[in-house]
């Protein structure tokens, strides 16, 4: 996704990743260039961009080819901006200020319309473990698994950042959110419940590794 404005960049990438996407999060033009020409499943674009703004950004990646799904993000009200944006082939819209509530669910109208056409389904593994995160199934040796959302976006989000210490209170502001009321027992529970998924062995695991003290990382 890609905002100039630093606050929206954290809201957006929270709330994302709360609903379980991986979000590389740019400020500028070029900087959204590169990360769309280096594959994404979807693109979050603001046309107030800086040095290249985001209407020359989506021209130049329809001009390349890139067939990527948009949806615009911006301040702007005029109504040239948005009807230019849909013609340059951005597929959605949403203005200044918004429901991240709103631009998660548009998301997902969005992908659920192009798919399987035009999304490229992103798949994480570790080990004998895949995570589609397109079709937000686990595999386990080729077998579908049973996954709750949470347990879910818990496994997301460590697999999508192998080797990365999470403590338990990040683990719970990024999954269950800053609202919730609960305690540090919950991610202890969900992870037992991850494990007994996921691990060959869960009494002595190799896929999530115990920081002990601080919370949990994935060891691929």
């Amino acid at each position: 996704m890609a905002d100039d404005e630093r606050e929206i960049r954290e809201l957006l990438v929270y709330a994302l990743e709360r609903d379980g996407h991986v979000v590389h999060a740019v400020a500028d033009g070029p900087s959204t260039l590169r990360a769309a020409r280096s594959g994404a499943d979807a693109l979050i674009l603001d046309l107030g961009l800086p040095v290249v703004d985001g209407l020359e950004v989506l021209r130049t990646l329809r001009r390349e080819g890139h067939d990527v799904p948009v949806l615009i993000l911006t301040a702007r009200g005029d109504e040239v901006d948005r009807v230019l944006g849909l013609e340059l082939g951005g597929d959605d819209y949403l203005s200044k200020p918004f429901s991240a509530r709103e631009l998660v669910a548009r998301l997902h109208a969005i992908l659920r319309r192009l798919a399987p056409a035009q999304v490229r389904s992103r798949t994480l593994r570790v080990g004998d473990v895949e995570i589609d995160e397109a079709a937000r199934e686990v595999r386990r040796a080729g077998r579908a698994l049973a996954f709750k959302p949470r347990e879910y976006a818990l496994l997301a989000l460590l697999a999508a950042n192998p080797n990365v210490a999470f403590s338990r209170e990040t683990l719970l502001e990024r999954v269950w959110g800053f609202e919730f009321e609960g305690d540090a027992r919950t991610v202890d529970v969900h992870v037992r419940r991850v494990r007994a998924k996921v691990e060959e062995n869960p009494e002595r695991p190799r896929l999530i590794a115990t920081v002990r003290g601080y919370g949990y990382k994935l060891t691929p």
